[in-house]
């Protein structure tokens, strides 16, 4: 029998390799102070309770922020002079305790080309300064390098080598020495080129200068509620720019959390095997 088959399942058919570009769960790792932490622990064990013909079954609780871990941010994170995107009435939004505009329902599964940017190794460093800032000029040169410029519907991820620190929680939160990340500037290049989502290997993905915290993310401000472009945070970038594969297939499918603001994630890199 004849069958004719969908391109995406032939190349599928002939060989994918992902690539992992998420962290993992767990109890006690690093979390931006504005967010409750991650814990899991088992509420049932094996032996707890045997079923007669012997089986027995384990399962835990998880307690988590919707802004922990590798997330990424709905539309309803972040207000502007009390404005969501699209104008929208933060106030009006959130009543009742869910959003009913905006909400995490509305995160949409992304298969799309994805690029990284990878500016730590335009500077030719493991890992970019404490507090830099990620200028427009470093965003061209890691597409010139990346030889793919980030376009509409895609999917742009900042590599700053952070994600080297994610083992240890205080370097990574970097209270006092500040985060490298994106600049308004480089934002407002990014959302020019119409990108569908954007992220970066840092808790807050624009830069947070030393001693500052996260009391003021103006480039949450430009991305969420100027583009409403989706923004992903603590990402994992390394094994990706190691292979050398700057140019990919970006799959992500986000939880539908009905009225929240942003979900855990496991975002993929795919390449031809």
């Amino acid at each position: 029998m004849t069958r004719t088959q969908d391109p995406l399942l032939a190349a599928v058919s002939g060989g994918v390799r992902l690539f992992e570009l998420g962290q993992p769960f767990f109890t006690g790792m690093p979390c931006s102070p504005n967010h409750p932490g991650f814990r899991m622990t088992l509420i049932r064990r094996h032996g707890d309770m045997m079923r007669p013909d012997g089986g027995s079954a384990a399962n835990e609780i998880i307690v988590t922020g919707g802004h922990v871990g590798t997330h990424i941010d709905a539309l309803s994170h972040v207000s502007h002079d009390g404005k969501l995107h699209g104008d929208v009435d933060a106030a009006q939004a959130q009543r009742g305790g869910t959003f009913s505009t905006h909400g995490a329902e509305n995160l949409p599964g992304l298969l799309r080309r994805g690029v990284l940017l990878d500016v730590a190794a335009v500077h030719g460093v493991a890992t970019l300064d404490p507090g830099y800032g990620v200028t427009v000029a470093d965003l061209e040169a890691a597409a010139q390098l990346a030889g793919a410029e980030p376009g509409e519907g895609d999917v742009a991820l900042v590599r700053t080598g952070w994600a080297r620190n994610f083992g240890d929680p205080t370097a990574y939160l970097g209270k006092e020495t500040g985060v490298p990340g994106v600049t308004v500037e480089a934002a407002r290049w990014l959302a020019e080129r119409r990108v569908v989502a954007t992220g970066a290997d840092t808790t807050a993905y624009e830069r947070i200068p030393a001693g500052a915290g996260h009391a003021v993310l103006p480039v949450h401000r430009v991305l969420l509620v100027e583009s409403g472009i989706f923004i992903m945070e603590h990402l994992n970038l390394e094994d990706v720019a190691e292979q050398g594969v700057r140019e990919f297939v970006f799959l992500l499918a986000p939880l539908r959390i009905t009225g929240g603001t942003g979900s855990p994630i496991r975002p993929l890199a795919a390449v031809s095997a």
